[in-house]
């Protein structure tokens, strides 16, 4: 596992995946950001519709800002924007979803900027060979809810020079901003319970994969844990050159990485430990940056508060220390936080000293008054009020209007 190891390099032991862990960690000292938001996409005329993949690619227009686009299984549209200044990354990456949504308009499409599909069933357009593993390992119903109704804000940050305080941050820091921006909290037209019903879905996962990394004083000591302790998703078949993705099949016994680890006949490969670590979906993953996976999605307008606010509160030392004194008794309550949003006067409290000390630290890194205004106004209408955006939505299937489609149509802004 030195600088020459390649793919085929093979792990001997538990120490070879420590190496590994710790290089998730070592990135980029710096304080830059990429964002990568996932949209539903609804047909305008009839948003109980599903809009086939086609129509979607055909509908987008050139993207100014450079972001690059992905899809996911249910067709969900992926903006992922270049990494930059805070500012800068923000500015590049709205350039494009404006352009998109002007684009939209005209094709009678609209993006929808909530975290689980508030009207129509989990139905998958891509048949990629990961996504083929992924659905039969995953199961339903939850396993065809998260790959095909479920969108995200996804906020990349960098290291800096203290890589585990922005680990322990973002971990800490994840109830509270759960709550504030848990916007999910519909299913198939009804209320499902949760203000994040996003990430209720991912907590019926397979845990092993999808539960926080475990904060300790040596983040690559937990994720190389983690790693050695996470199911297996696929492995490479033995019949196949290993060089494809359809040369994995689904691994449906249980068995752990530790377990293939100390099987003698086929041992794994650097190659077979890179794509285990891709199958692994906690909160926050190391890349050799920190990628904070637990937003829900927000609207094309309301994103830019989503990842301002997260950036800030993980890479300003001084919004840290005064967001982390709030936020640290509630540290651990992911459920509370998914089930309860702001309702919880604990999470309701922590994220409002939060949101003061975003506020006060983005003039210092170079936010525009228009975003620090955005970022106020929406800790006035949500933060304040204990009223995350999932209120609004709950609102819409409450009483005999059944206002829900006629939102999706009109872009889903609730004013």
């Amino acid at each position: 596992m030195t600088g020459l190891a390649t793919e085929d390099t093979l792990i001997r032991d538990a120490s070879d995946v420590e190496t590994f862990a710790r290089r998730c960690f070592l990135g980029s000292p710096g304080d830059r950001v990429g964002v990568e938001l996932e949209f539903l996409v609804f047909d305008r005329m009839d948003p109980a519709r599903q809009v086939p993949l086609a129509r979607i690619t055909e509908a987008l227009p050139p993207l100014p800002g450079g972001s690059l686009v992905t899809y996911e299984p249910g067709g969900q549209l992926e903006l992922s924007g270049p990494p930059g200044s805070l500012p800068g990354a923000i500015a590049l990456l709205s350039a494009d979803v404006n352009a998109v949504r002007r684009a939209f308009r005209e094709a009678g499409l609209v993006l929808g900027g909530v975290g689980l599909d508030p009207l129509r069933p989990p139905r998958r357009q891509l048949r990629l060979p990961r996504y083929e593993v992924m659905a039969r390992f995953l199961g339903t119903p939850y396993g065809s809810l998260m790959m095909c109704s479920t969108a995200s804000v996804q906020v990349n940050v960098d290291l800096g020079d203290r890589p585990a305080a922005r680990w322990e941050r973002a971990h800490l820091l994840g109830p509270v901003l759960v709550a504030a921006f848990a916007n999910s909290p519909l299913d198939e037209g009804r209320p499902c319970g949760w203000m994040s019903g996003r990430q209720a879905v991912w907590e019926r996962l397979d845990r092993t994969r999808t539960a926080a990394v475990p904060v300790s004083g040596d983040p690559g000591a937990a994720w190389t844990e983690y790693l050695l302790d996470a199911r297996l998703m696929a492995v490479r078949d033995t019949d196949g050159d290993g060089q494809d993705a359809q040369s994995y099949r689904p691994v449906l016994d249980g068995s752990t990485f530790r377990d293939r680890l100390a099987s003698p006949e086929h041992p794994p490969t650097l190659a077979d430990l890179s794509y285990h670590a891709t199958t692994l979906f906690p909160p926050v993953r190391p890349r050799g940056w920190l990628e904070i996976r637990y937003l829900d999605a927000q609207h094309p307008a309301i994103w830019p508060v989503c990842a301002a606010v997260t950036h800030t509160l993980v890479t300003d030392d001084r919004a840290a220390d005064a967001a982390l004194a709030a936020a640290g008794p509630c540290a651990g309550m992911w459920s509370s936080a998914a089930r309860h949003a702001l309702a919880e006067p604990r999470l309701r409290g922590a994220a409002d000293a939060c949101f003061r000390a975003a506020l006060a630290a983005l003039p210092r890194l170079g936010a525009t008054p228009a975003l620090v205004c955005e970022v106020a106004a929406f800790a006035d209408r949500h933060v304040t009020s204990g009223r995350a955006p999932a209120a609004d939505l709950l609102d819409l299937v409450r009483g005999p209007a059944g206002r829900l489609p006629d939102w999706l149509a009109e872009e889903g802004r609730i004013c």
